[in-house]
């Protein structure tokens, strides 16, 4: 796990005062160092300075001059497709044990931004050209490593982290209407390049951005295409199989002693299924991990939502595959004592203790092993999530997974409102985001809009997830490996028909085909079931006795957003707020720790509120 930072001046082609680059550079990267297994490698040139904070020995900044050309790099992420990659170098620019921080600075000076269409994994990356005093920050196709940037006066700021870019700027940061919006119209989701911040942005997904004296210009160097599909069922079935046997035979070659995360549910299991194979072939036992939380088997209540407990199914796999298996529980005081830390480790609110259970697992998981495979994306993939199958949902003019502003509004003082405009700030970026995705002449309005649905879901809600899951691993020092991310198979399947991704009505019924041979009948059939949730009832009490006592501050942010007659009301009986709010998990409880998570942000971080 890889986090970098650095800055240049863009209309100067040198640094106009000496003593800022070291000092401002270390300022940036103490702040991205999370434990004590890290180490601090900087390069730092007469116009450039950049760093890397890393827990793998060998992983450093990249410098290489071809000719009278002089490139830097500083690489996050992992490339899969290393060798192939370097096969399209010339003959005189191969060698053995290249690193990919090499092979792909050299591929970009050679090929250009043609070399970073073909990389395959998870990356983000910055190269700066001295010759040319020019700068490129690349992001991965779907999000999954985070890239933050700032104009300072005359500096230009980027990190993976957007407490590195706070730890330069040095003034206290601030929150318009725009972040509120983000905040409470949109979040926990954020939409792509915002970052809740005034003056701080996020490169977006398959997305380059240069930097240079004539401004700031932002490119993509991919996008999902929208194509007819040409192959019948049988064949769309095997092309599925052979794409993600190819996709898991390229990430676990890159990895020494994987564990898995198992579910029970069929995409993580099918992950599981997939790296028996690959572990048995090394002589290795596969070894999996399950999450849950303390006493769920006494408080557990079955929802549309959630029909279901997981650990009947993890039995079952754990039997199928003669893994080696540990269970891992958290407890809710556990849960509610991560909700700061998982705040520190986006440096923002975030899905609140849906997060912050994620962020203590992975920790347990990390003293397990250094890289885990997680089923995560299927959903978005092979359209798994309830509401793309749900057509009153299908029908409405807004993001799905949160159709129904009220939950959110009716907590917040009407002038808060008022001056956010909610419904317009979403009903604008609706239309912002689905203004653009093609559909073919020849589909149906109900495909059509299903399209559409699909599109959403894989660069909005995944790269939600994504997000989530970096953060998460990223403070815990933990690697994850998300195989269904893979942008080959997301526009595969994103242009097969949905008749045959929902064949005999069957959810997923493209994937379960796929992976029929490789999972017992049990599991292959289960109704999808989402990561899992408290439901012990001293949780939501222990919440709301946290937010009464942040209440008594009349210093906290949350006087100047919310009634505080709403709020006793909800406090009352927060499971009146029903169906969730956003996702299929964030319902009463989540809306009070997530109230907690924001003015701990607001305080730990010294924002000001403009409004």
């Amino acid at each position: 796990m890889f986090s970098f930072a650095g800055f240049f001046e863009p209309n100067k082609p040198r640094f106009s005062s000496d003593n800022i680059c070291h000092d401002k550079l270390m300022q940036m990267m103490n702040s991205l160092c999370h434990s004590d297994r890290e180490e601090i490698r900087p390069l730092i040139t007469d116009d450039f300075c950049a760093g890397i904070v890393h827990c793998h020995e060998g992983c450093k900044p990249y410098s290489l001059c071809v000719g009278d050309r002089c490139c830097d790099i500083v690489f996050d992420g992992d490339i899969f497709n290393c060798n192939e990659l370097r096969s399209l170098l010339p003959h005189s620019l191969q060698s053995e044990n290249q690193s990919q921080e090499e092979i792909v600075l050299l591929g970009f000076m050679e090929y250009g931004f043609s070399f970073v269409e073909k990389l395959v994994g998870n990356f983000a990356f910055a190269i700066f050209d001295r010759r040319h005093h020019t700068l490129y920050l690349f992001r991965d196709h779907f999000g999954s490593k985070p890239l933050f940037y700032s104009k300072c006066d005359d500096y230009f700021v980027f990190a993976s982290e957007p407490k590195a870019v706070l730890a330069f700027r040095e003034e206290a940061p601030s929150v318009s209407a725009e972040g509120l919006n983000e905040l409470f119209s949109i979040g926990p989701a954020r939409t792509p390049g915002k970052a809740i911040f005034d003056h701080i942005k996020e490169v977006r997904p398959a997305h380059c951005l240069t930097v240079n004296k004539y401004g700031i210009c932002e490119t993509a160097y991919w996008k999902l295409q929208c194509r007819p599909h040409t192959e019948n069922y049988e064949e769309t079935v095997l092309h599925t199989r052979e794409l993600l046997g190819e996709i898991f035979r390229g990430q676990f070659a890159v990895d020494p002693d994987p564990v898995c995360l198992l579910s029970g549910g069929i995409d993580s299991s099918l992950v599981a299924a997939y790296l028996k194979k690959e572990t048995e072939r090394r002589g290795q036992r596969l070894v999996t991990i399950s999450f849950d939380f303390s006493q769920n088997d006494k408080f557990f209540k079955s929802s549309s939502f959630q029909p279901s407990q997981d650990r009947p199914y993890i039995d079952a796999m754990v039997k199928y595959l003669q893994s080696q298996h540990h269970y891992l529980e958290c407890n809710y005081q556990t849960l509610a004592e991560h909700l700061q830390e998982s705040v520190l480790a986006h440096d923002m609110p975030c899905m609140a203790d849906i997060d912050s259970s994620l962020l203590y697992f992975s920790k347990q998981v990390r003293e397990i092993g250094a890289t885990a495979y997680t089923g995560e994306c299927a959903d978005e993939v092979f359209g798994g999530y309830p509401w793309v199958h749900n057509n009153d949902l299908v029908c409405e003019n807004t993001f799905p997974w949160s159709p129904d502003l009220n939950p959110r509004k009716i907590l917040l003082k009407k002038e808060i409102t008022e001056a956010l405009d909610m419904d317009s700030y979403v009903r604008s970026t609706y239309h912002n985001s689905v203004k653009s995705i093609i559909v073919l002449p020849e589909e149906s309005d109900s495909d059509a809009k299903k399209r559409r649905f699909s599109n959403l879901n894989l660069y909005w809600f995944m790269e939600t997830l994504l997000n989530r899951m970096d953060r998460s691993c990223r403070r815990t020092g933990l690697t994850a490996r998300i195989p269904f991310a893979d942008h080959r198979l997301a526009e595969y399947v994103y242009n097969v028909p949905w008749d045959m991704k929902t064949r005999g009505g069957l959810v997923k019924a493209l994937l379960r085909q796929a992976g029929e041979p490789m999972l017992p009948q049990q599991v292959l059939l289960r109704k999808k079931s989402p990561f899992p949730k408290t439901y012990h009832p001293f949780y939501e009490k222990m919440l709301t006795g946290m937010l009464s006592e942040v209440w008594n501050d009349e210093t906290s942010v949350l006087h100047t957003l919310i009634e505080e007659e709403s709020l006793k009301a909800f406090l009352s009986s927060p499971k009146d707020l029903g169906t969730p709010w956003y996702g299929q998990l964030m319902c009463g409880p989540q809306m009070i720790a997530y109230l907690l998570q924001i003015d701990f942000w607001f305080k730990k971080y010294n924002i000001k509120l403009h409004l």
